[in-house]
């Protein structure tokens, strides 16, 4: 373990080792990452743990600097274990340079099965009393953390002490092609409220289109499409999103001795929002995380999407109505257009048509549950269903709400402490 400080934190980079399938603990193993935290002034302690589960699926735990956002708040009460997800951060990766390390698309397939709620649930429960000594926890989940915080009261539950979920209340049962029928009429509305803000949006939005339409440009080998451009609109999802779309796209020509170009500055900027190669495995378990039973997910978000022909950008280019911008949904293309994906087409097909995932949520169980839980729900967030979540809080006993429309998805980190603050106060008893 090493150790070092930012300003009113220590923080202690803790490494622990893991099977990689928890069916088979003395097979392969696998490291997990967790950075601790705890305030400077607390040091010696001794303080109950909080473990941190980043939204995805395959990002890293978020590297704050100092007691930024809601990191200020947990750190008056508790450690904090930020946990980087098995294969994200400083965990074991997996991405096209590490996983032919596996072997061919079948092999990668088959480990990459590993990756979903239920064995970072079953990590959590092998680090956990490594750390509190045998003590529950308490879990903050955010977006798909909220989905593994789920699962952990389905699995685990004498492991918690407390949990607080953030935009993650998912479907107990709903198919990918359920959960994507629900979010392409919110995506629509989150197009028509940013084209409301910004007007002038409506008219770039086409020409850009229409550019990349006959152009096809490439960015450091990074095709760039209007497919591609489209899902720029993960960005409305976000309090701060519609303005950084506006933002991109005020640039995004220049006049040049050959006539009217795409920027070089804005092509770059869409490489790299479109870009997966800092979390390949949103891009491969995306669909994944939602797969229960024999039923394949089979790109569920491109097939849904033929419901919808106004998402259609050639249709819309041949009409005059305003291009629409998707969202959270991967895409069969992105694995052609992405230079990080490329190599992880067929690992994608494979997992996509996989017809034998473990079931994640246990009704019964959390129908019993015991465990004291807050979950922050807003009102119309672009990523996670309104309706199935205020479902999931029902089936859940005693689970407290809080449905705001104050904030977007990333409410806990634009919130700063209120609404970290919030939800302790339920889970507290003490509003």
């Amino acid at each position: 373990m090493s150790s070092y400080r930012q300003p009113g934190v220590v923080l202690t980079d803790r490494h622990f080792t893991v099977p990689l399938d928890h069916s088979d603990p003395g097979g392969e193993q696998i490291e997990v990452y967790g950075r601790e935290a705890v305030a400077a002034s607390r040091v010696g302690d001794d303080l109950p743990w909080l473990v941190y589960l980043e939204g995805g699926p395959g990002f890293g735990a978020r590297r704050f600097v100092g007691a930024e956002a809601w990191l200020g708040r947990a750190l008056r009460d508790f450690r904090v274990l930020l946990l980087d997800q098995r294969g994200t951060g400083l965990s074991t990766p997996a991405n096209r340079q590490t996983l032919p390390l596996r072997g061919g698309p079948r092999e990668q397939a088959a480990y990459l099965a590993h990756f979903r709620a239920d064995s970072i649930v079953r990590d959590c429960e092998l680090i956990r009393p490594r750390l509190t000594g045998g003590a529950p926890w308490t879990v903050l989940g955010q977006s798909f953390g909220g989905f593994c915080a789920v699962r952990y009261l389905s699995a685990a539950p004498e492991g918690l002490k407390e949990v607080l979920i953030t935009g993650g209340l998912p479907s107990l049962d709903a198919h990918a092609d359920d959960v994507y029928r629900a979010a392409y009429p919110r995506i629509e509305r989150k197009v028509a409220a940013h084209y409301a803000r910004y007007p002038q949006d409506v008219e770039r939005a086409r020409a850009i289109t229409a550019y990349l339409a006959e152009h096809r440009p490439e960015s450091a080998g990074h095709r760039l499409t209007p497919e591609g451009f489209q899902s720029l609109g993960i960005l409305l999802g976000s309090g701060s999103g519609s303005h950084q779309l506006h933002y991109l796209l005020e640039n995004a020509f220049v006049r040049t001795p050959h006539g009217t170009e795409l920027s070089d500055a804005f092509q770059e900027a869409m490489r790299t929002s479109a870009s997966f190669a800092g979390h390949p495995l949103y891009a491969l378990l995306h669909e994944a995380i939602y797969g229960q039973g024999d039923r394949a997910t089979d790109w569920a978000a491109e097939r849904v999407r033929g419901e919808f022909p106004q998402f259609d950008a050639a249709a819309t280019l041949a009409g005059d109505g305003p291009v629409l911008f998707t969202g959270e949904t991967v895409h069969p293309w992105h694995f052609d257009v992405d230079p990080a994906l490329r190599p992880l087409r067929e690992t994608a097909e494979l997992l996509a048509r996989r017809t034998d995932w473990p079931v994640l949520y246990d009704p019964e169980r959390l129908a019993a549950n015991e465990v004291p839980v807050a979950a922050a729900v807003y009102h119309d967030d672009m990523y996670v269903d309104t309706a199935d979540s205020l479902r999931t809080a029902a089936a859940i006993r005693g689970l407290r709400t809080w449905v705001t429309d104050e904030y977007e998805h990333d409410g806990v980190r634009a919130g700063g402490p209120r609404v970290l603050d919030r939800l302790l106060a339920l889970v507290r008893d003490e509003v």
